[in-house]
C-alpha cells in the first residue's frame, strides 16, 4: 500500500539521487578556470553524467524486475554516494570524470523508485504516483543547481558535491527503513532480463515512438542546460555562480506540471498533455532566443524561458512514462529501463550538439538547434497518436464481436 508520507519518501529520495547530477552546471564556468580546462572541456562533464546515466538504465534498472528492490535501491543510494565523495575530493579533472561518471551510473536508483511508485499505487492512480515522484525528481535537480551555486561561492565547487555524498548515505537509511520488501516475479537470470527488455522493443511499437518522443524532448531541454552558464556568466548578463544557480529555481512550474500531467494521464488525457508539452518546448525557444537577440537583453525573458522549458518537458515527460508503464505492467523496471536510457541518450546528445551549438555560433545557433529538436518532438508525437489511436479502434472492434 502506498500511503502519503511513503510517497513523499520516495519523491525525496528521487531528488536527491538525480540532483546529484545537476550540481556540476552552474559551477562549470569556476570549475574550468580552477583545474585550468577550457570551458567546452567542463561542460563535458554534463555529458558525461548524462551517458552515465544511460549506461545506469541500460545496465542497472532492469535489476528492478530481478532483485529485491529495498535492498537494491538502498545499495544504489551509497554506490552513488561514493562516486560524488570522489568529486569532492579530486585533485584535477580526470578524477572528477570519474567520481562524475561513478555517481551517474548509481544515481539511476531514482528510475527504480518511480516503476515502484506505480506498482504500489492503487488502480486508477498510477499516474498520479508517478506525478509526485517525479516532481520530486525535478525540484531535486532545480535545487540541486540553485544550493550548489551558492554553496560554491562560500565554500567552493568541491563544497556541493560532498553534501550531496552525505546526504546520499542519509537517504539510503531512511528507504532501508521505510520501503517495504518487494520481490519481483522471475524472469530469469541478468542476461535473461536485458534480453527481455530488448525484446519489448521490437514488440512494442508504442514503447519506441514514446522513448523517441521523451529523448527528443530531454533532448532539446539539454541544448538549454549545458549552454545556460555560459551565457548568463558571460559579459552579457554577467550573472554569479549564486545568480545562475537562482535562475534555476524557475523551472519550478515543472514541478506542478508533473502533477497535473498525471491527473491528467489518469483522467485519460494523456495525449493531450504530450501534445500541449511539445508544442510549448518549440515556442518557448522563441522566448529563449528573443531575450538575447541582436535588438534585446532580457534576463526576465530569459528566466520565463528556462521556467516553461522545464514545465513542457514534464508535461512530455510524465505523460510518456504514464503510457509505457501500461503496456507491459509485470514488466515496469525494463519498459523503464529501455524509456529513460533513450531518454538520456537524447539528453546526451542534445548537451553534445548544444555545446558545439555555442562555439560554432553562439546563443543564435543554441536557439535554432533547441527549436529543432521540438519540431522533432511535435513530429513523433504525431506518429504515437495515429498508433494510440489504431490500438484504441483494434480494441473496440474486438469487444464489439
Amino acid at each position: 500500500m502506498l500511503t502519503r508520507p511513503l510517497l513523499l519518501v520516495m519523491a525525496l529520495a528521487t531528488g536527491l539521487t538525480v540532483g546529484g547530477n545537476y550540481v556540476n552546471q552552474p559551477l562549470l564556468h569556476t570549475i574550468a578556470g580552477d583545474l585550468g580546462v577550457p570551458d567546452g572541456r567542463a561542460a563535458a562533464l554534463v555529458t558525461v553524467a548524462q551517458v552515465a546515466y544511460g549506461l545506469g538504465l541500460l545496465l542497472v534498472v532492469p535489476l528492478g524486475d530481478l532483485l529485491e528492490r529495498r535492498r537494491l535501491l538502498t545499495v544504489l543510494a551509497l554506490l552513488a554516494a561514493a562516486g560524488h565523495a570522489v568529486c569532492a575530493l579530486a585533485p584535477n579533472y580526470a578524477v572528477l570524470v570519474v567520481g562524475t561518471a561513478v555517481a551517474g551510473v548509481f544515481s539511476v536508483a531514482a528510475q527504480v523508485l518511480v516503476p515502484f511508485a506505480a506498482e504500489l499505487a492503487e488502480p486508477g492512480r498510477e499516474g498520479r504516483a508517478v506525478g509526485t515522484v517525479m516532481s520530486g525528481l525535478l525540484i531535486g535537480a532545480l535545487l540541486a543547481r540553485s544550493v550548489s551555486g551558492a554553496l560554491a561561492e562560500v565554500a567552493g565547487w568541491h563544497a556541493p558535491y560532498a553534501v550531496v555524498a552525505v546526504g546520499l548515505v542519509l537517504i539510503a537509511l531512511v528507504l532501508r527503513w521505510r520501503l517495504p520488501r518487494s520481490v519481483p516475479r522471475s524472469v530469469g537470470g541478468y542476461r535473461a532480463t536485458l534480453r527481455s527488455g530488448a525484446r519489448l522493443v521490437g514488440e512494442l511499437p508504442r514503447l519506441r515512438t514514446r522513448a523517441l518522443l521523451g529523448g527528443l524532448g530531454f533532448a532539446g531541454v539539454s541544448v538549454l542546460f549545458a549552454t545556460t552558464t555560459f551565457l548568463l556568466a558571460g559579459p552579457r548578463f554577467g550573472m554569479s555562480e549564486l545568480q545562475i544557480g537562482l535562475v534555476g529555481l524557475a523551472g519550478v512550474a515543472g514541478a506542478a506540471m508533473a502533477s497535473a500531467a498525471g491527473r491528467m494521464a489518469d483522467a485519460g488525457r494523456g495525449q493531450l498533455a504530450t501534445g500541449l508539452g511539445a508544442v510549448g518546448l518549440v515556442l518557448t525557444w522563441g522566448l529563449l532566443g528573443l531575450s538575447a537577440s541582436t535588438w534585446l537583453t532580457s534576463a526576465l525573458l530569459f528566466v520565463l524561458g528556462f521556467g516553461l522549458a522545464d514545465m513542457f518537458l514534464q508535461a512530455v515527460q510524465v505523460s510518456n512514462q504514464n503510457a509505457v508503464y501500461g503496456l507491459r505492467p509485470e514488466a515496469r523496471s525494463r519498459l523503464n529501463s529501455v524509456y529513460m536510457t533513450t531518454y538520456f541518450a537524447g539528453g546526451a546528445l542534445g548537451s553534445a550538439v548544444g555545446s558545439a551549438a555555442w562555439s560554432a555560433g553562439g546563443w543564435p545557433a543554441v536557439t535554432a538547434v533547441g527549436a529543432g529538436f521540438g519540431v522533432l518532438t511535435i513530429l513523433v508525437w504525431l506518429v504515437d497518436l495515429r498508433l494510440d489511436r489504431a490500438a484504441r479502434l483494434s480494441l473496440a472492434g474486438a469487444g464489439s464481436r
